[in-house]
């Protein structure tokens, strides 16, 4: 389980993950040169990190690694420069690292790759590295999504011992709605049909893997069949069933009305 996300504070792949952590109400910080150099300038202060003595950009790096319990290196390719650099700190302090080279994984591999190597690895504290945006400039948006999805995937399956698994349609939307921090509630109630789609992945690993649904959970997919109207449905269009149910419920719940305010007449 994360409790903490940290990085150097630099800009693409650092600043998506402490933007990820203040999304989802994580604790963040880390270690940034003096002066809280970056390349764009100076880091901004929304970020809780802490100043280095030195301008170094590697005795930062290293005072990262050495604080985590591991370290998540993202980048479009081979290691190069400073997450290269960081991987060879991870080594030298015998802490976990994984690289996710984006040219090689993509799309669920990327979301799977994380939240196993997380959990097997007993990751509380997480420092997350890559290249910078002059680099990459894409980069940002990619850690963002992926990071964001894999932190509340983890928090989902932290919740739920896989035993406790919903017999119904109804109790497994509840469940996942009892599990979402309520900000991804109202964001996801207040989202169109045509954006559910990059959640599933999200959703349907914990759907695949803690409600049983592609093994020994009948009564879900009975369900699912029985709300479909089809008893021949199978368990890859119940799990978007399941997320478009919940996107539902979420848009009775927790949808953002606007009131007009009262007209107010004179004396």
């Amino acid at each position: 389980m994360i409790t903490k996300i940290i990085s150097g504070g630099q800009t693409g792949a650092d600043r998506a993950a402490l933007d990820v952590a203040i999304n989802l109400h994580v604790p963040h910080g880390g270690w940034v040169p003096k002066g809280r150099k970056a390349e764009d300038g100076r880091v901004p202060e929304r970020y809780q990190l802490k100043e280095m003595a030195t301008e170094s950009y590697p005795a930062r790096t290293e005072a990262n690694v050495a604080d985590s319990d591991g370290t998540l290196i993202i980048t479009h390719g081979e290691l190069k420069g400073g997450s290269r650099m960081t991987a060879e700190y991870a080594l030298k302090h015998q802490k976990p690292h994984l690289h996710i080279n984006l040219d090689v994984l993509r799309g669920d591999d990327v979301l799977y790759a994380i939240v196993n190597w997380t959990a097997e690895n007993h990751i509380a504290v997480l420092n997350v590295a890559g290249s910078r945006a002059s680099e990459d400039p894409d980069l940002y948006d990619t850690v963002f999504e992926v990071l964001n999805n894999a932190v509340l995937l983890l928090k989902i399956r932290r919740k739920r011992h896989s035993s406790e698994r919903p017999q119904t349609l109804e109790d497994a939307v509840n469940r996942l709605i009892d599990d979402l921090p309520f900000k991804e509630r109202t964001k996801i109630g207040n989202m169109p049909e045509e954006d559910l789609l990059p959640l599933y992945p999200t959703f349907m690993t914990h759907i695949r893997d803690d409600f049983g649904l592609w093994d020994d959970n009948p009564a879900l997919l009975a369900s699912c069949r029985t709300i479909a109207g089809d008893p021949h449905l199978h368990q890859d269009e119940a799990g978007p069933l399941i997320v478009r149910k919940l996107w539902k419920k979420l848009q009775m719940t927790h949808r953002l009305r606007m009131v007009k305010g009262r007209q107010r007449h004179g004396a």
